[in-house]
C-alpha cells in the first residue's frame, strides 16, 4: 500500500506574496487557489489540504467566527484540509519587528495572538487536524546587525512573550528560517535563537528546502558558510555533506516542513532581500534532488523516519501567475511531493 502520511498541502499564499502593488502582478484569490489546488492529481493522488496566510485578500486577521465558518466550508467543499498557517507580524501587515521597540514587539505579539485565535477555531470546526502558526522576527539583517547579541535577546525575550500567547491557545509557534530575518539569517544564529527562547514544547522551526539551501551557502552570514565559494555542484557529496551537517543542528527542532526546489541563486528587495528563489521541481537549475535531500529532514541521523510532522507543505513563492495559472505546474509539484512520501512517509 502507498503511504499515506505525511499529508501532502499546497500553500496558497503565492497568490498572495509578492503580488498586489501597483508594479506588481494582481493577487490570485483566494478561491482560485483552491481550485487550481483541488485539480491536480496525479495517478488517483491528489492534494490533501491547503497552508494559508492570515492576510487579506485571502483570510482577514480579523475574520469574525462566522468569516472561519464560511472559510471551513469554503475549503471542504473542494475536499481539503487547512493545515498550518502564517501569521502577519511584519510591519506592512500591522505587526512589528520583534527586535524593534516595544510597541512593535507589542504588535508583533498582538498579530501572533490574532493568528493563534484564528488557527484555534478553525481546529475546533473540525477543518484543520494539525498544523502549526508561523513566524518570523519581521526585521531585516541590517538593523540586527546594529547590534546583533543585544537584537538576538530581545527577539528571543518577543518569542517567549508570542510562546505564552501560542500555549494559551493550544497552539505551537514554527520560526521559519529564511536568511532575509535579522537573527534568523544563518543557521547557527538560528539555533541561538531557538536555545535563547527556550520553548521547545511551543517554538520549534520551520525548514523549507528552497531557503535552507542558502543557509549552506552563506548568503548574508559568510562566517557560516558550509560549502565552499564558488564550489563545484557536479560532486553531490558535497551537497549531501553541507545538509548533513545543517539538518543535524537544526532538524531536531523542525515541527514543520516545505518541499521546495532552489537554484541557489538570491532574489528580492527590502524586506525580503536576498531570499530564496523557489522554482519549479523540474528545473534544469535546480540543485536539490528533491525526494532525496527532503530525507535529510524527515529522517534522522540513523535513517529512522521522525514522524514529527503529519503534513507537508509545496512552497512556490513569486511564481509568476502565468505559471500558476497551468494546471501541469501542480500536477508537477504533485508528482514531487508523492516521490517524497513515496521515500519518506508511513502508514497509520
Amino acid at each position: 500500500m502507498p503511504n499515506t502520511f505525511p499529508k501532502l498541502h499546497n500553500a496558497a499564499w503565492p497568490g498572495v506574496v509578492g503580488k498586489g502593488s501597483p508594479d506588481a502582478e494582481p493577487f490570485i484569490v483566494l478561491d482560485t487557489m483552491l481550485k487550481l489546488t483541488a485539480a491536480a492529481e496525479v495517478n488517483g493522488v491528489k492534494f490533501d489540504g491547503v497552508d494559508l496566510f492570515l492576510f487579506d485578500p485571502h483570510v482577514s486577521i480579523d475574520s469574525t467566527d462566522d468569516d472561519l465558518k464560511r472559510l471551513a466550508d469554503k475549503v471542504r467543499a473542494h475536499k481539503l484540509v487547512i493545515g498550518s498557517v502564517v501569521a502577519p507580524v511584519w510591519p506592512p501587515t500591522g505587526g512589528g519587528a520583534a527586535m524593534g521597540s516595544d510597541a512593535d514587539r507589542k504588535q508583533f505579539v498582538e498579530q501572533v495572538k490574532k493568528g493563534c485565535r484564528i488557527a484555534k477555531k478553525l481546529r475546533e470546526i473540525g477543518i484543520r487536524p494539525y498544523g502549526v502558526v508561523r513566524i518570523d522576527s519581521a526585521g531585516g539583517t541590517g538593523d540586527w546587525l546594529k547590534d546583533p547579541e543585544g537584537n538576538q535577546q530581545k527577539i528571543a525575550a518577543t518569542f517567549r512573550e508570542a510562546c505564552d500567547v501560542a500555549a494559551d491557545h493550544g497552539e505551537r509557534l514554527a520560526a521559519e528560517g529564511e536568511i532575509c530575518w535579522g537573527g534568523m539569517h544563518s543557521w547557527k544564529r538560528m539555533v541561538q535563537l531557538l536555545e535563547l527562547t527556550d520553548r521547545p514544547g511551543t517554538l520549534g522551526f520551520q525548514a523549507d528546502m528552497a531557503h535552507t539551501l542558502l543557509y549552506t551557502l552563506g548568503y548574508n552570514a559568510p562566517e557560516d558558510r558550509i560549502l565552499p565559494e564558488n564550489g563545484d555542484w557536479s560532486d553531490p557529496a558535497k551537497l549531501d555533506s553541507a545538509l548533513a551537517t545543517l539538518t543535524a543542528a537544526l532538524r531536531p527542532w523542525t515541527i514543520d516542513f516545505h518541499i521546495a526546489q532552489n537554484d541557489a541563486t538570491v532574489k528580492g528587495s527590502g524586506s525580503h532581500d536576498k531570499t530564496g528563489r523557489h522554482c519549479l521541481p523540474n528545473d534544469p537549475n535546480g540543485k536539490l534532488k528533491i525526494a532525496h535531500h527532503a530525507g535529510y529532514w524527515m529522517r534522522d541521523s540513523y535513517g529512522n523516519l521522525t514522524k514529527k510532522f503529519q503534513h507537508v507543505c509545496w512552497d512556490g513563492c513569486m511564481f509568476p501567475n502565468d505559471v500558476m495559472m497551468k494546471p501541469q505546474t501542480w500536477n508537477d509539484i504533485l508528482a514531487a511531493m508523492i516521490a517524497v512520501r513515496a521515500a519518506h512517509g508511513w502508514n497509520e
